[in-house]
């Protein structure tokens, strides 16, 4: 296994610099995610330097990888084809850049789409993607980046909610998987208790 400087020197090469700066700041806010809730430093570092390693490749280069691969290929996948770059990026990671722990590998997976009953880390690997700082100003942002750091359950589900409402203002509907409402309503009803203290 590489040490993540080495990781961030691969990646430096095959990412763009406005990816590779993505990169740093995800890593970067898993960490302090990680020290804010606990959990293993290390694994947030590498599952946060990893995730977006399929990112450089086109819509069709990433399906013809998943075919080779023989990975799983949803209906949405086939039409919004750039979501496939999480399961193609943790065989990368597994493949080539050594990762054996199957929490970092669902961690980089799922940091797009999340799904329901998600680990400490897959959830904080979800977050920093999201909110990390290099990140354009959306609505919601700020209202997430300050609900990371109190219930990962709630931030999940704003983030969930907030991709939901973007997708269809902007009218696309070929992107949204039907498990990501279902994720949604999931977190909801876990943050259901800290939505109420925060309300009342």
């Amino acid at each position: 296994m590489q040490s993540q400087w080495e990781l961030e020197e691969q990646l430096k090469k095959v990412l763009n610099e406005k990816r590779f700066r993505h990169t740093l700041g995800v890593s970067d806010t898993a960490a302090a995610l990680t020290m804010a809730h606990g959990g293993d430093l290390q694994k947030a570092r590498l599952a946060g330097v990893l995730h977006d390693c399929a990112k450089c490749y086109s819509d069709a280069e990433l399906l013809a990888y998943a075919q080779k691969f023989q990975l799983p290929i949803t209906e949405v996948e086939e039409q919004a084809a750039y979501l496939l770059h999480g399961k193609v990026g943790a065989y990368f990671a597994e493949h080539l850049y050594g990762v054996t722990d199957e929490d970092v590998l669902n961690s980089i997976r799922f940091h797009t789409t999340g799904r329901v009953n998600m680990t400490q880390l897959e959830k904080i690997i979800f977050i920093a993607d999201y909110i990390e700082p290099t990140r354009r100003e959306i609505p919601g942002l700020d209202q997430c980046r300050a609900y990371a750091f109190q219930d990962l359950n709630l931030a999940t589900y704003e983030i969930l909610k907030n991709t939901l409402q973007y997708l269809e203002q902007e009218q696309k509907p070929s992107a949204i998987d039907p498990n990501t409402r279902i994720t949604m309503e999931y977190y909801k009803e876990l943050s259901q208790n800290t939505m109420d203290k925060i309300s009342s």
